[in-house]
């Protein structure tokens, strides 16, 4: 464990999301300095004095250093000083560096989509995301490059006057290993879909009479996996979003297929009759042996079954999702993976670094295993970049999660006209997002850019008991104004 002590409350976030990036396999708690004389820290400490004109910190984690850094006396400089020098300090105490530098709690691409909106040049932003956040050439160019893409690939969005629907479907084969998302097994909630379909329509015929003079440009169903629905199931749900949603200026309708084990030809000729324009059919991983380690249960085979599938129902936009830094897997296992999906040629390719979030039960087994298994290396994200690239795809949206492995992030590659364009949205929060279902969040955009959200309760029975007051929330965010 790494206890760090800070007398500045506001900055702990940033400190824990920095000694977390460098020492992955620690516990890191941050405290007020008022508790440093109050605990055991067992020889594994840091503390960091943050003073009107300079930044004191005392490293003791394998061994001691002590830092001392002036500034400006000005509180904006201080704070983006101070962290500044924390990263390079922890640079110079470990020996390492990290692709993304102090970048925490921000999307990269927010920053130089900023700095183009300003007219800045490409060699200034490039300057300007190394000198004022240590980011690597390498990844202030791909910010840069998918800045670019998404404001052209944007530009057809109703900002003003439109928005995007997400609709959750909170139900999975099971439960894989790393998953945090709101996601129960099927099988123990089989004789509760009704119930809970009936929950969500209800929300749908709300959420489709307020926002009636509105318009909807994109559609995203996922989960969980939508597919786990029956076919009868999944024919009354997007039967009823057409009812009650204008489709008229849709540009993209994608429905999660997500797992293997729940594709069937009935579901997507289902989905196709409706109208859906993008369904991922997604492997994680195409290694049996990391598939049944994660609690994916299918097989390689059955992933290329349900591709070939998907193409035969006549679906030309499909994505598949693949995950680097799996238990286990090296390299090559990684290669063998990405020359498989390069067989099937997908339409796209969504690149996630492995995230280690508190509520998967990968936290429990790296504190069984260790974290030493979790290998995602520049070598594995060039595996994937250069697999992405054989395909004529280009990278189009990016985003970074916390405790991600190799201290990475999660790209999207796709070929032109294949975009997913709710990704960049979601990711973005440059419009309104109605989000319906458990466990979804729905998000609304102000003309000044301010946001405000609502969240729909996770558990799937308070979901069906609460409805009312799940629509009262909602009620309370769009009603006003609209």
């Amino acid at each position: 464990m790494i206890n760090v002590y800070t007398n500045r409350e506001n900055y702990q976030y940033d400190v824990h999301a920095l000694l977390k990036s460098f020492y992955p396999e620690h516990d890191v708690r941050v405290y007020n300095e008022s508790e440093l004389n109050t605990r055991e820290d067992n020889g594994s400490y840091v503390i960091i004095r943050i003073l009107d004109d300079r930044m004191e910190m005392t490293l003791a984690i394998d061994d001691r250093k002590e830092y001392v850094h002036t500034y400006k006396n000005d509180a904006d400089v201080i704070k983006k000083q101070s962290k500044l020098y924390l990263y390079h300090d922890l640079c110079d105490y470990t020996g390492r560096t990290l692709p993304w530098g102090n970048l925490t709690g921000i999307r990269p691409t927010k920053l130089t989509m900023a700095m183009l909106a300003e007219g800045m040049a490409d060699d200034e932003i490039i300057a300007q995301m190394k000198a004022a956040h240590a980011v690597s050439d390498e990844k202030a160019r791909l910010s840069l490059d998918i800045s670019r893409r998404e404001r052209q690939i944007l530009d057809r969005i109703h900002y003003a006057d439109g928005y995007s629907l997400y609709i959750g479907i909170p139900f999975c084969p099971t439960t894989c290993l790393y998953c945090s998302f709101t996601s129960y097994p099927i099988a123990a909630w089989r004789r509760r879909v009704q119930a809970y379909l009936q929950a969500l329509f209800r929300e749908i015929d709300f959420a489709g009479e307020i926002y009636r003079a509105r318009i909807l440009d994109t559609v995203y169903i996922g989960g969980g996996t939508p597919t786990t629905l029956e076919a009868g199931e999944l024919d009354a749900l997007l039967q009823r979003i057409r009812d009650r949603f204008d489709f008229r200026q849709v540009g993209e309708f994608t429905v999660e297929a997500g797992r293997a084990d729940s594709i069937t030809r009935e579901k997507l000729d289902v989905l196709k009759k409706h109208g859906v324009t993008r369904i991922s059919v997604n492997p994680q991983t195409m290694n049996d042996e990391t598939l049944r380690y994660i609690g994916r249960q299918h097989t390689v085979a059955q992933v290329r079954e349900a591709f070939h599938m998907a193409r035969e129902a006549g679906f030309d936009n499909i994505n598949m999702d693949i995950i680097l830094g799996l238990p286990g897997e090296l390299e090559a296992h990684v290669q063998h993976t990405v020359d498989e999906i390069r067989e099937l040629d997908p339409d796209s390719l969504t690149v996630h670094s492995l995230a280690v979030k508190r509520a998967s039960k990968l936290t429990q087994w790296i504190g069984e295993n260790g974290i030493g298994t979790l290998r995602n290396t520049d070598a594995t994200m060039e595996i994937a970049r250069k697999g992405a690239c054989a395909m004529d795809m280009k990278p189009y949206y990016l985003y970074r999660q916390k405790n991600m492995s190799g201290n990475f992030e999660n790209v999207g590659y796709a070929r032109e006209g294949k975009y997913g364009i709710y990704n960049i949205l979601i990711n973005e929060e440059v419009q309104t997002i109605i989000a319906l279902g458990a466990g979804s969040i729905s998000k609304r955009v102000y003309p000044d850019g301010r946001i405000e959200r609502s969240e729909n309760l996770k558990d799937v029975a308070l979901y069906i008991e609460k409805i009312d007051e799940m629509i009262g929330r909602k009620r309370k965010l769009l009603g006003e104004g609209w």
